[in-house]
């Protein structure tokens, strides 16, 4: 299992390494630079202006050699400067980081809270009125569109009902780390964290509806309830952890996807997290700041699936990674 772990966490630098060359040069093609953007919004610099802050910012260098001079900074902790802050890359991304682990974290638990109980009702009565029911449920929190679904609750929370902010991670003017602040901060989550949340249920519902079917009809369950297994146990202990293999796949996918992928959550709410964060960045040309922004999410990733590949011997002692 060691060398199993050590290996994935070389192939994940090795990954890690070659999308920072990709990321790094679509960036580059990009039209426009930092200088470009100075030049015109300052008539006054002359082309033989833009051509000195060119070579002192090695703008003016082949795309392999800047890409080369910023791995070596990158390699000892100096990640740059945000051109649309004015301040460090980490400076800006930590806060940020900060907020986007508390929205994913809070909606992925609330989505596995209610997808696992419901998907495993939905199986012990294929067919019935709760099963249609669930599926019902799943159905929309799929075909639903985020954005749509999002507009749809500031209007009923807060436009119409009045009890919830509609955008904002929090309200101006609290001393950080009171009591007040902590209501208000959760009060800004609830409307990003219920759209995030009903959004993957419908999808982790109707994984473990299909993955808890197919375990119980396997012989192992008929044998258990044979020799007198209770239906608790049956299904705790027998079928869920046999079905949960499939489900921790879409998890880990869910899970990264939720990371970088919030973005259209993110800007309705104008909640400053990651997703929001990498396409200002990207939208106005700030180099560093999406560049070490997409890693991350990428990184993110894949840890996220090396979690579940782990998940996986964990919950089939069959499963040895040598």
């Amino acid at each position: 299992m060691t060398r199993f772990i050590l290996q994935r966490l070389l192939e994940t630098a090795a990954v890690l390494l070659i999308m920072s060359f990709v990321i790094y040069g679509l960036i580059g093609l990009m039209p426009g630079d930092p200088i470009d953007l100075m030049i015109a919004s300052d008539p006054s610099l002359t082309p033989e202006d833009a051509a000195r802050l060119k070579a002192v910012y090695g703008l003016d260098r082949p795309l392999h050699e800047r890409y080369l001079a910023w791995l070596g900074a990158a390699l000892q902790g100096d990640f740059g400067y945000s051109r649309l802050y004015a301040r460090p890359v980490p400076e800006i991304l930590w806060p940020r980081l900060g907020n986007t682990v508390l929205l994913m974290g809070a909606s992925f638990l609330l989505a596995l809270a209610l997808a696992l109980p419901a998907g495993i009702v939905a199986a012990l009565r294929p067919h019935s009125a709760v099963d249609g029911l669930v599926n019902l449920a799943a159905f929309a929190g799929i075909s639903i569109p985020t954005f749509w679904l999002a507009i749809l609750l500031i209007i009923l929370f807060a436009v119409i009902l009045g009890v919830l902010p509609a955008s904002g991670t929090a309200s101006a003017g609290l001393e950080p780390g009171s009591l007040a602040a902590l209501a208000d901060r959760a009060r800004h989550l609830v409307l990003p964290v219920l759209t995030l949340t009903l959004v993957s249920a419908g999808t982790l519902l109707r994984y473990v509806r299909a993955a808890m079917i197919e375990a119980l009809r396997q012989d192992y369950i008929r044998t258990a309830r044979a020799k007198g297994v209770g239906t608790g146990r049956l299904v705790l202990r027998h079928a869920l952890r046999n079905a949960m293999i499939p489900v921790v796949t879409i998890m880990a996918l869910d899970f990264g996807t939720l990371f970088s992928g919030a973005l259209v959550t993110e800007t309705i709410f104008a909640y400053l997290g990651m997703g929001k964060t990498i396409f200002d960045a990207v939208m106005g040309n700030d180099y560093n700041l999406a560049l070490i922004g997409l890693l991350f999410a990428t990184g993110v990733v894949l840890l996220a699936n090396l979690l579940a590949d782990l998940a996986y011997a964990w919950l089939d002692p069959r499963i040895v990674y040598r």
